[in-house]
Formats: C-alpha cells, sequence, structure tokens
C-alpha cells in the first residue's frame, strides 16, 4: 500500500505490483516519453532477474515462452488476438481513442486485476 505523502524508495516495494504503483504516481521519472515500450522492457527485465534468482510468484505481463495472464486478458478484453506486444496494442488503442497511453495502460490494468480477484 503506497504512503499517503508520496514515493516509497525501491527497498520499501515488495512486488510488481508496488514498482507499477510507484509508475503510475511518476511516470515521467520511470517512462521516457511516457513510452509503454519502456515499460515492457523495465517488466522483461524484473521477469528475467526474478527467474535468474529464483524468485517463485505470479507475473501478468510475461514469462518465458508466454505472453502471460494480463495479455491474454487484454486479447480477450480487446475483441482480437495480435502478434504484438500489450505495449504497441494499448498505444495503437490509446491513439486511437485519444486517450494518453499511460492512462489507458492503468485503466486496462485496474479492470484486469479487479476482474481477476473477482475470479479468485
Amino acid at each position: 500500500m503506497r504512503r499517503a505523502n508520496g514515493p516509497r524508495q525501491l527497498t520499501e516495494l515488495t512486488d510488481v505490483y508496488d514498482f507499477l504503483d510507484e509508475v503510475r504516481l511518476r511516470p515521467g521519472m520511470w517512462l521516457p516519453r511516457s513510452s509503454l515500450k519502456h515499460l515492457e522492457s523495465l517488466l522483461t527485465g524484473y521477469r528475467a532477474a526474478m527467474v535468474v534468482h529464483g524468485v517463485e510468484g505470479e507475473f501478468d505481463f510475461w514469462s518465458p515462452g508466454t505472453q502471460g495472464p494480463f495479455t491474454e486478458w487484454l486479447w480477450h478484453r480487446l475483441g482480437r488476438e495480435s502478434p504484438l506486444s500489450w505495449a504497441t496494442e494499448i498505444e495503437r488503442e490509446a491513439e486511437a481513442t485519444g486517450v494518453p497511453a499511460i492512462e489507458l495502460l492503468f485503466r486496462l490494468f485496474d479492470e484486469y486485476r479487479a476482474d481477476r480477484d473477482r475470479a479468485s
């Protein structure tokens, strides 16, 4: 849970959701030009570090050999499959709807998490 007074230190974060809360809070610090491609690269590195260091846990964005649950949910939500990444598809959708890509990402991710929590 984010402190009411703002950003946290990296050492205070416990999982990828905490990290994404920090990105949401200050996207300009983490993502040049608010590019979802940069976020996708960060998250791929995050997952790779988990694998290298033997850290078990769910990861919604990508795992070796699979696109990940968020991508599968996104294809269903958008009503189409794509060979492109979740970042590319959200950027395309954002451009088509006139919504900033980072805003659309977090709107969709919140919806995904709510759907996932209801299914649990």
